[in-house]
């Protein structure tokens, strides 16, 4: 599903209403009809319930205007008020306002604080709150009286719909502008907007549902866009379609560097992953000591002993092995608890630059190409870097918060600069080409946020690549099966105390499921809330 900006989406309204000849006060209504919807359906308020509708001067409070009248015409009591200087409204936006009095409906003026604070009695009373202060094209901090409004909206824990997006929120980022209302459901017209599904602005919006307006099919391709929501079509149509006489070197081998003295598991769980995700063969290239443990805890994968250091890790005496290790094969993954030993490290960097495969780099792997950031070149193009916001930090040399604050700018300047596929991990992962593509992932939940989870990912992906899955698919797929092996888990027992091994069996059943096109879990696809039809 696409996913815009809001300068994407007012291009589309332009050209929709310049050279398509349907009229903005069309889209406006179209926009309200179906929020008054949303909100019947959302809330099943009784039949006299009071609705207080908060609206600014643009056409986010024009859409307020004709949604009042909707829902007063369904029976419901509605109160506006006009948060702005009147003459601030003009076009349709004070049209609706002219056709709201002239049907008698109440509707008083609070330009400023002082109005505000005589109004707060309706707040108070109020059964349902309508949030049209402020639109998609938020650019700077919300402060003075309308951030008032907002904290004493908040304050009410009243019941709140959001039209087009929570007033505050940045729609490109997801950002909080100095302050943004808490909405219980958002009504979204035309597209969902980025910042709708990223955090913080994710757990903002509340439930999230797109309102097809009329923007026409070429209105909206005039519109370059390249972000996209994965939904369950783009995994059907990624994952590998087998005959019955498919064998395993048809199915890939993977080569997997990892572990190290302590660092065991990690290479445990990527190797049974890469399995799991269906490659036919894994070798795992482990230091020579730790081959006895490895081979005792694994029994399918392959393990290769490999020359180490005093401190049991991979020793730079380790990269010609490696290189012939990699003849025959068709993916590398590494990283996972290979640690930062400087020997390690340089190995690392070597075996990188030179190595001719498509290739998974995490963890440790990142590690050592942040140490020395003029070594982000690679022997392939087909490269997939799985980052957790503090390896981005260490990557760009910039602060954790600078890395959360723009997730997308950030990952697309980075995959178009290196070459590469960028994973930027976290709440709703954001995957990032060198194409400038971007997708954002809308599975998984905080059971995540455990130990050995990200080295479940680089097996998957590693697997993915090794089955043949160019490096987006790959990337794509990979992302939303992990996060959605974590969703299966945590419905059958919960997100607290959830195991990185947990995963590890659901992986088979979900790719099985979504490749002939069933849904495999009780809650519905996470795309279902995001659109509804005129």
């Amino acid at each position: 599903m696409r996913l815009v900006k809001a300068f994407e989406m007012q291009e589309m309204d332009r050209f929709t209403i310049q050279e398509m000849g349907i009229a903005g006060i069309v889209l406006m209504e179209n926009a309200a009809r179906g929020a008054t919807h949303i909100f019947l359906e959302h809330f099943e308020p009784p039949r006299n319930a009071r609705v207080l509708f908060l609206c600014g001067g643009g056409n986010n409070g024009g859409d307020g205007y004709v949604m009042a009248r909707c829902l007063q015409q369904k029976g419901l009591q509605v109160s506006v008020l006009v948060l702005c200087e009147r003459q601030k409204i003009t076009g349709d936006a004070l049209t609706n306002l002219n056709v709201l009095e002239r049907m008698g409906l109440d509707v008083q003026d609070v330009p400023g604080p002082e109005p505000w604070a005589s109004c707060l009695s309706l707040l108070e009373n109020a059964d349902f709150i309508v949030d049209g202060i402020l639109g998609t094209g938020l650019k700077s901090s919300v402060r003075g009286f309308y951030r008032q409004v907002i904290g004493d909206v908040n304050a009410s824990l009243k019941p709140v719909m959001a039209i087009d997006i929570p007033s505050g929120l940045n729609a490109d980022t997801g950002a909080v502008m100095g302050a943004a209302i808490r909405a219980d459901v958002t009504a979204t017209f035309g597209f969902p907007k980025l910042g709708q599904l990223l955090f913080p602005g994710a757990g903002l919006v509340g439930r999230l549902i797109r309102v097809d307006i009329g923007i026409p099919g070429a209105s909206a391709d005039r519109v370059s866009n390249q972000c996209r929501l994965t939904e369950i079509q783009d995994i059907r149509e990624a994952l590998p379609v087998e005959g019955p006489d498919i064998h395993k070197g048809a199915r890939g081998h993977l080569l997997l560097l990892a572990g190290s003295t302590g660092k065991t598991g990690a290479a445990v769980l990527a190797s049974l992953a890469a399995l799991r995700a269906g490659a036919g063969l894994v070798t795992l290239g482990i230091p020579r000591s730790l081959n006895p443990i490895l081979e005792n805890k694994l029994t399918e994968p392959m393990t290769h002993p490999l020359p180490e250091t005093e401190a049991g890790t991979l020793s730079l005496g380790a990269e010609q092995e490696i290189l012939k290790l990699l003849q025959g094969k068709n993916a590398l993954a590494l990283g996972p608890g290979l640690s930062t030993h400087e020997e390690t490290v340089v190995l690392i960097r070597r075996i990188v630059s030179h190595c001719p495969l498509p290739i998974v780099i995490d963890a440790d792997g990142l590690n050592a190409l942040a140490g020395d950031r003029t070594s982000l070149h690679f022997g392939c193009e087909e490269v997939i870097l799985t980052p957790h916001p503090g390896e981005m930090a260490r990557l760009t040399g910039l602060s954790n918060s600078e890395v959360q604050a723009d997730r997308i700018g950030l990952a697309s300047s980075f995959a178009r600069d290196h070459g590469c596929h960028l994973v930027l991990k976290g709440a709703r992962t954001v995957i990032a080409g060198p194409d400038g593509r971007i997708h954002v992932n809308p599975t998984g939940n905080r059971s995540l946020a455990s130990g050995g989870s990200g080295d479940v990912l680089t097996g998957l992906l590693g697997g993915l690549l090794a089955r043949g899955l160019p490096p987006e698919k790959a990337a794509v797929c990979g992302v939303y099966l992990h996060g959605l092996s974590a969703d299966y888990v945590a419905e059958k027992m919960g997100q607290v105390g959830m195991l990185a091994g947990d995963l590890l069996e659901a992986i088979p059943r979900l790719m099985a499921a979504l490749s002939a096109g069933q849904w495999p879990l009780g809650a519905p696809p996470p795309e279902k809330d995001l659109y509804y039809p005129l």
